[in-house]
This record gives structure tokens, sequence and C-alpha cells, in this order.
């Protein structure tokens, strides 16, 4: 008897797998019929026992196991009591882990870890070889199980909420860096640390961990490190890993280096995307793939949706959407990535971060503030304190939501300027996810008239 909570992307797939394996499967969500009819009805067609608007206690009567969904707190009562009556807690992930048969790379860390992974795939099946992707990203993994054979490759995005459950670890997998996030669901760092390290904490000595040289959060986890230990780094050239040198990145092992493209061929703006990139050429050597294949997958590769991706240019200014940006720092990383002048959308829902930074930054590179949600009041108070005599606060707009702060940008923008969604807070106080929130903002570009300009780019041009 297999209870799930939580009937979104990944606990469908572990009832399906589980019903397929003849489980008894219970599922239960705390959301009211009417507010899932989309996910009722497509599980219509599975024997399953669906329990609603709670997560009662008889849940755990004759369980023989508890599986958790990303978004469902491992804090919940429910969850406690089933590690006090010592009925295992799984999720997806886990249970995709313990059966494959093939070669797993597993990638986590706080930012970087879509466009990392999304790269190495890319990378591993440029050369030939039948790669999957999957995890946090795309559809769960699970799902395919039945069609990955012993030889295909594994590209895993790990989230810390899917890692927390973990007991087993991947033969190749990397931590790219370790910053405060999530802090508001692992209320301590030192929790969301131990959450991440569960990536390398039960792998063996034949296998390959790979650590950020340049994050020391990243490179503190070294000390657990039971096989091979390689790195990335933009400021050292490691021992055995990839690096940056002489505007090319290099790959060295025991027995060698070799160069592998020039840095001016990412096709990804900012500092971070070089390490994503470094990243991604360390694990796809890892798992034997070639220069030539990593060289073509790096030319090629776009950004992923939500991440620094180019929208629109209109009147000479570029919209550019980063709603994955949901925490301080990887703002901070979107803002670095551009020496033009920046009209910033920020705002948001916080989870307990700390934002003195932030300020700072964005005080120092942003022509025009145009704030919202929840976190809009708590920014312009930051900005307007790192104001000076030698560094003027930048104009700063309040709207309600996005959908105002999006024309109200639009409406200052100048010819070349960069519009930057980049919030640094989560979605959750006006949409369901950092994917809901890109896709409103890119619909809203995409709906601004060809032919008009606002007066601010008449005056501009003029």
């Amino acid at each position: 008897r297999v209870v799930i909570l939580g009937m979104a992307r990944q606990g469908k797939a572990l009832a399906r797998f589980a019903v397929a394996a003849g489980a008894e499967v219970v599922v239960s969500d705390k959301r009211p019929a009417e507010l899932i009819r989309n996910e009722l009805e497509e599980m219509s067609d599975v024997p399953i026992e669906v329990v609603l608007g709670e997560h009662p206690m008889s849940l755990l009567d004759e369980a023989d196991l508890l599986a958790i969904s990303g978004g469902v707190p491992d804090d919940l009562p429910l969850v406690k009591a089933a590690h006090e009556r010592r009925i295992p807690v799984t999720n997806d992930s886990l249970e995709f882990m313990k059966r494959v048969q093939a070669n797993v790379v597993g990638i986590t860390g706080s930012a970087g870890k879509t466009t990392t992974t999304s790269l190495t795939w890319a990378m591993v099946k440029e050369s030939g070889i039948r790669t999957w992707v999957g995890g946090n990203i795309g559809r769960p993994l699970i799902s395919e199980l039945n069609q990955i054979q012993s030889n295909d490759v594994v590209v895993q995005e790990l989230s810390s909420f899917q890692l927390q459950q973990w007991t087993m670890s991947p033969p190749i997998a990397a931590i790219l860096n370790i910053t405060p996030n999530h802090l508001d669901r692992h209320k301590t760092m030192t929790a969301y640390i131990e959450a991440k390290a569960n990536i390398l904490r039960y792998q063996q000595t034949g296998d390959t961990a790979l650590l950020s040289a340049d994050d020391q959060g990243a490179d503190d986890l070294r000390q657990i490190v039971r096989g091979r230990l390689r790195q990335f780094s933009l400021e050292l050239p490691v021992k055995d890993g990839a690096f940056v040198s002489q505007g090319k990145i290099w790959l060295r092992d025991s027995m060698r280096e070799w160069a592998v493209c020039d840095v001016g061929d990412i096709p990804l703006r900012g500092r971070h995307n070089v390490l994503n990139v470094l990243a991604a050429t360390a694990l796809a050597d890892s798992v034997g793939v070639a220069v030539e294949p990593m060289e073509r997958a790096i030319r090629e590769f776009r950004a992923v949706e939500h991440r620094l991706e180019l929208v629109r240019t209109l009147h000479g200014v570029q919209y550019i959407n980063d709603s994955i940006a949901t925490s301080p720092e990887r703002a901070i990383a979107a803002i670095d990535s551009f020496d033009e002048p920046l009209v910033l959308l920020a705002g948001g829902r916080d989870k307990g971060m700390f934002w003195d930074t932030w300020a700072e930054r964005a005080s120092e590179r942003i022509r025009v503030a145009v704030l919202f949600g929840e976190l809009g009041q708590m920014m312009a108070e930051l900005l307007d304190g790192k104001a000076s005599d030698d560094r003027p606060c930048p104009e700063i707009i309040r709207a309600a939501q996005m959908s105002d702060a999006v024309q109200a940008a639009a409406n200052v923008a100048r010819p070349g300027d960069v519009v930057l969604l980049a919030p640094g807070g989560t979605s959750f106080d006006s949409f369901t996810d950092f994917a809901e929130r890109g896709e409103s903002f890119r619909r809203q570009i995409l709906e601004l008239p060809e032919r008009s300009i606002t007066r601010d780019q008449r005056n501009a041009i003029s």
C-alpha cells in the first residue's frame, strides 16, 4: 500500500508507476476537487483511491510506503508520524534511482541546475549516446523507466526538496553552488546543505563527484567525497575538471589537458553561464563524450525558457525574461549579465532571504526599478537606503502586480535599454510557479504594439 502526497506532476507519475507495479495506491491532496479537476480527469483511468482537502493520519493505517511530491513540506504532521512509525518516506526520483540500470548523472545547486542539465544532455546526445533528461525538469523520469536501457545515459536535475528523501547517490554527481535558498522550507542553511549533500553522501569509491572550486558552499562538501573529485572554475586551473585559461574552456585529468572551445563561442550571457558550461563539459567528459560533440552542443545551445531569455527587441529595447531568478543571488547574476542601462522588474514573495547585497548591486547598476508584489515595498526601502550624494537612488516605480509592472517598464524604457525581469522573489503571491510568471511576462511583451512609442523613447531618439 503506497500513499502519495500531492497530485501534481511527480505524484501522478509515481501513482501510475506504482499501480502498474501492482501496488494499492492512495493519493492525497490538500486542494479541494474543484481546484484539481484537470488532474482528477487525467487520472480517471488509473485505479487509485483519492483523499482531498486534508492529509488525515488514517492514511498511514496499513501503509507500507509514503511518497511526497516536491511541493509537499517534509515537516507535515503526517510525514513526521510516518518516520515515527518507521514507514519509509520516498519520492518519485528516488524510486526511479533505485531501479534504473543506466549510467546516471545527477545535478543539483542553488542556481544553474536547469541550464547545466540541459547542456549536459545536449552534449551526451550529440555524441550519439541515447540520452534521457528529467527529474526536476520535464517529465518525471519514472514515467520512462521501462524504456531506458543499460547502455543509455540519464541526466537528472535534482532539487533540495527531492534530495531530502534520498538514501542513495548517482554514480556521477555535481553540486554547482550552495547559496541561501528555500529557507522558508528548510528553515536553516544547515538543513538546506544537508539535503543537497545527499547527492554525494551515498556514492561509492568508483563514483565521480563534481564540485565548484569557486563556490565555498560547494567546495566545503569535498570532505564527504568518496570517489574521484573533479572541479570546475573560472578562477583556478583545477587539477581534474574544467577551467578557463587564455580565453578558452579547458579540460584536464591526471594524464593530459585539452581545449574545448573559446569562451566567446558560448552563446549565453553572463559569468554564471560560463560556469554552467564548465560544469556541463566536465560532466560530459566524465561520461566519455569527446570534445567535438561538446563543442557543437555549446555553439548550438540556446537559453532555456525563463532563463535570460530574449523575448523581443522593440524600439531599440531588449526585453529579457529571467523569471527563474527567485533568489537575490540569482537576480544579481542576471543584473551582472548586462552592460546596457537596465530597467529592472523585481518583486514577488520572499522566502527568508538576505537582500542587502542585492540592494547594493541593483542600486549601482539599474536606471529604473519597477517593483511589484509582496516584496515591492521592502525592495523600495532597501534601494532608497543605498542612496548617497555620489550614487542617487534609481527611479522607483511601484506596481500592484506584474502586469502593471510590465506596462510601466515599457513606458519608461529608452532605445539601448534592457528591460529585465529578474524578480528575486518567488512567484507564489500571484502565480503557481516561476514558469507561469515568465509566460505572463512573455505574452505581455509580445502584445506590445509595434508602432506605438512612448514619450521617453521618442525623446531619447530625438
